[in-house]
């Protein structure tokens, strides 16, 4: 009889537990509130009004998990569930874990944050072998006068004066642009030259760090920053606008600026470790998100990325290390986003207030709901969703028809299909298939 109670009472303990961790009641930063069901009621149908094809949630308050869910498809023409252990495509989420770990080293002394990174080095950092397809070839670098300023804080802050990536420049070489420390701008080059210097200096990947002191100390076991051979099982594809698929990278070798491949569960995992401040010390975290540089441009990427304005200095927009930052009545407001091959993400935390937002979605039409989602969920009306390019699906213009399916470039034939013998492949010469809204507006 007693082992029977004994039983009960743990039973119970766990089931209250369960419920804690998932409660009805969910508070906003306005202290406002709502409650599961309700919020769930309302997603769907902005899913299904906005025709975003998957979208993964989690919020926070008190600085734990208290919602977490999923709404419509990891593969929409097979009608295959997203779940919150489906994997999904990170993008440039990988770029708020590498500043954690960045700043991990910096506890241990391996690295500060404001020596140049050439020091660090026996020889220049172009003198050194490839050892990747692209990523540490810095041949470009022989002739210029400016890298050898960079510090690590530069690279986090992205004021290292690099372009986001090389093959965006006319001439496809790697080179600075601005004078170091000086002016923002999104750089995943400078994240990967931290990355490769690093490398370098440890003689040990991204990978093995990442894995040693993030994502086991946590039980991210669904997440790499490469391709596992168990993301095989469940995985989501990119969708265009239209609902095409895009291929899905397998081959990506390993960038903490963007190749982390994660889920919902699991990088719901790390942001509470952040707002617990798990895995660095307090004085980090404030490190982490003070404000390194100020941000005043109108855009975050395009020709308005170039052009100054006022737009964004009620909140003091700047970037922070890894992590844009943002100033509101409720405290610094710490975001990251994400987006690439139909994937888009963002995520928030107020540290403050102990309350966050983490959205992931698997569509080209997933930014259509941001500016929704983040007042619904959390009453953040403080993310700069101009700045981000979100705009409400409400205002987008409608898609043509003749967008909808897939162009093959190499043959130039269409297929209007979404399910093929070999998916992803054109049926006619078995070159890899582009969604052509995608071809259209130059994505790829």
């Amino acid at each position: 009889m007693k082992t029977l109670s004994y039983t009960l009472y743990i039973f119970v303990l766990l089931l209250l537990n369960a419920c804690a961790s998932h409660t009805s009641e969910i508070k906003r930063l306005d202290n406002s509130g709502t409650d599961a069901a309700a919020l769930t009621k309302r997603v769907q149908r902005l899913v299904e009004q906005a025709q975003v094809h998957g979208l993964a949630l989690a919020v926070f308050n008190n600085n734990r998990l208290v919602y977490q869910n999923t709404f419509g498809y990891g593969r929409f023409d097979t009608k295959t569930p997203l779940t919150d252990s489906t994997n999904l495509y990170g993008a440039s989420l990988s770029k708020a874990v590498f500043g954690v770990l960045v700043m991990q080293l910096v506890e241990e002394g391996v690295i500060d944050l404001d020596t140049p990174l050439q020091s660090y080095l026996p020889k220049k950092i172009w003198e050194y072998e490839p050892r990747t397809r692209w990523h540490d070839n810095f041949a470009d670098l022989a002739s210029d006068s400016l890298y050898h300023k960079i510090t690590a804080r530069m690279c986090l802050s992205h004021t290292s004066g690099f372009p986001n990536w090389r093959w965006f420049e006319p001439d496809q070489k790697l080179k600075v642009l601005d004078t170091p420390g000086t002016r923002y701008r999104y750089s995943g080059e400078g994240m990967t030259y931290l990355q490769v210097v690093l490398e370098r200096m440890l003689g040990k990947g991204l990978e093995a760090l990442a894995q040693e002191k993030i994502f086991q100390p946590l039980g991210m076991h669904n997440t790499s920053y490469t391709w596992q051979p168990h993301f095989e099982d469940d995985f989501a594809y990119g969708h265009a606008a239209t609902g095409a698929i895009f291929g899905k990278d397998k081959d990506n070798e390993a960038r903490g600026a963007s190749t982390l491949e994660t889920t919902l569960e699991d990088y719901s995992k790390f942001m509470e470790a952040v707002l617990q401040q798990k895995l660095l010390s307090p004085a980090s975290y404030r490190e982490l998100f003070a404000t390194h540089i100020r941000i005043h441009s109108l855009r975050q990427f395009g020709p308005l990325s170039l052009k100054d304005s006022t737009l964004n200095d009620a909140i003091a927009l700047g970037y922070g290390l890894g992590w844009g930052v943002l100033q509101s009545p409720y405290g610094v407001g710490a975001f990251k986003e994400g987006g690439g091959s139909g994937f888009h993400h963002y995520s928030i935390l107020y540290p403050d207030a102990g309350i966050g937002v983490l959205i992931m979605t698997n569509s080209d039409n997933g930014t259509g709901i941001f500016k929704e989602l983040l007042a619904l969920t959390i009453a953040d009306t403080y993310t700069p969703t101009e700045w981000n390019n979100y705009v409400p699906y409400q205002e987008k213009a409608p898609i043509a028809d003749s967008l909808y399916g897939y162009q093959c470039s190499p043959c130039n034939q269409a297929c209007d299909s979404l399910t093929f013998t070999a998916p992803g492949k054109c049926p006619h010469c078995q070159m890899k298939l582009e969604p052509k809204i995608s071809l259209m507006l130059g994505i790829n």
